[in-house]
């Protein structure tokens, strides 16, 4: 361990691994401070990793109990043997984790395992697992601590019966009814991979529709198909009151606008409220770093802090509260240190929800286009006329674009159905380089492919696709 660096990380998840390998790559002395012992932050170790393993196991369980019989796969005795699901969870965090590690020592980044505390400008005060102590000194200090899940009041977590996300991942047996408490993107995901091994979910939302930031139309087409997957919802409903008892939780709701109340019991009670920056014990209040009426910290377009070479990045910053947001202004800010010039547009930021069927968004929604008085016009290719959704039997949903009247700059797409966190893409560079609807419609896209219902929705916005 040096004591003088150029650039000091603290945090490990893709933000900080991903920014502190990049510096190294440009010629920077780096460490990367993180109090965990592996590496990932908690996209890898609780988060994005862990959870689409999850996604991926209880998605083919359902497939193979629900629909194989149907594409003539004859499968009898299945059962699920949640010891192994998780288990090859846990494999494939380990494994990236190991793979982060050996990046560091290929990039000759250190890692340095411990809590962070920043002393001043230029110094970091480590405690190590040990207790040991020690101080460094760096030209940049670089915040990458990401977020945490948002704890309500009245429903504290112990991980067992009231549980986060991370708890979510590692029950021991499926909850015969479970209860979500928020219907953005993490409780839908964690509630869909319970649900198809099982458990009877209802999710309570405090709003009267389902992940708010969503284009609405694609909402409310997203809503009506996890209710026939099972899911049960109360909208419009906040939780009251949660009491402990030796058969699980005891829950009282309320209807937002006043009612009556309705008694709710489950074994397990998962709380997905949103998430909050990771920024307490810091020494950021000594430091005079400031924060936004939301608690994020303010930066300027370089991802300065108010403090001279103190930066921030990721979830503890405004923007997307999204990894691949985080890597980028991650690449962006060293890039800066290091002398070079980089343009962050977090409008452009996918946005993907990886249930069945997947949710994708770039861009603004209708109802954002029409807060802001845009005129534009719509786009829409149903899956059910797509050939290779056909073939694979996976019709359900569409894709949709939203391109300015005038000029036909493409200004949103919002797609649901099969794979449409990896379709979102081709549309996310289009966007970046200012394309047109025309200019997806005039591009030759394979046969049989899903791209293709991209291509038939752009034509849609010109009033001319072929296939309805």
């Amino acid at each position: 361990m040096s004591d003088k660096y150029d650039l000091v990380v603290i945090g490990a998840g893709p933000g900080g691994y991903v920014a502190a390998i990049r510096a190294a790559q440009l010629g920077l002395h780096v460490a990367c401070i993180d109090k965990r012992d592996t590496l990932g932050g908690t996209c890898l170790n609780v988060g994005c990793i862990p959870s689409k393993a999850l996604l991926s196991a209880s998605g083919k369980y359902l497939e193979a109990s629900k629909k194989f019989a149907d594409i003539g796969i004859e499968v009898s005795e299945l059962q699920v043997n949640l010891t192994q699901m998780l288990s090859k969870k846990d494999s494939v965090v380990s494994e990236l984790t190991k793979g982060i590690e050996f990046l560091f020592k290929k990039n000759k980044v250190e890692w340095l395992s411990g809590e962070a505390f920043i002393r001043s400008n230029t110094e970091v005060e480590i405690t190590f697992n040990s207790g040991k102590k020690t101080r460094i000194v760096a030209d940049k200090i670089m915040i990458a601590v990401g977020s945490e899940p948002v704890c309500l009041p009245n429903l504290a977590f112990d991980e067992k019966q009231i549980v986060s996300s991370t708890g979510a991942l590692s029950l021991e047996r499926v909850p015969e009814r479970l209860v979500v408490v928020g219907a953005g993107y993490i409780g839908l995901e964690m509630g869909s991979v319970w649900s198809r091994l099982g458990s009877s979910v209802t999710v309570v939302e405090f709003l009267d529709n389902i992940v708010p930031n969503v284009d609405l139309e694609v909402a409310k087409h997203f809503h009506r198909n996890l209710q026939k997957q099972g899911l049960n919802f109360m909208l419009g409903t906040k939780v009251i009151q949660a009491d402990l008892n030796d058969k699980g939780v005891a829950l009282l709701a309320e209807s937002v606008n006043g009612g009556r109340q309705q008694k709710i019991d489950c074994d397990v009670l998962l709380v997905a409220v949103g998430r909050k920056p990771s920024t307490d014990n810091l020494g950021l209040e000594e430091l005079g770093v400031k924060r936004d009426k939301n608690g994020f910290l303010c930066v300027n377009d370089k991802l300065e802090t108010s403090v001279e070479n103190i930066l921030a990045i990721g979830d503890c910053i405004p923007g997307p509260m999204l990894a691949h947001k985080a890597e980028e202004d991650g690449v962006a800010a060293v890039e800066m240190i290091a002398g070079g010039s980089a343009h962050i547009d977090h409008n452009l930021v996918p946005s993907i929800i990886y249930t069945h069927p997947e949710v994708a968004s770039v861009g603004k929604t209708e109802e954002q286009l029409k807060s802001q008085n845009i005129d534009y016009n719509v786009g829409k290719f149903p899956f059910s006329a797509n050939s290779r959704a056909r073939a694979n039997d996976d019709t359900n949903g569409f894709v949709k674009i939203l391109a300015d009247s005038v000029s036909d700059q493409i200004l949103g797409v919002h797609i649901i159905g099969p794979e449409a966190g990896t379709l979102i893409h081709e549309c996310a560079t289009a966007m970046v380089y200012g394309a047109s609807a025309e200019d997806i419609a005039r591009t030759c896209h394979g046969h049989p492919t899903l791209n293709e219902a991209i291509k038939e929705a752009a034509l849609a916005v010109d009033g001319r696709p072929i296939h309805i």
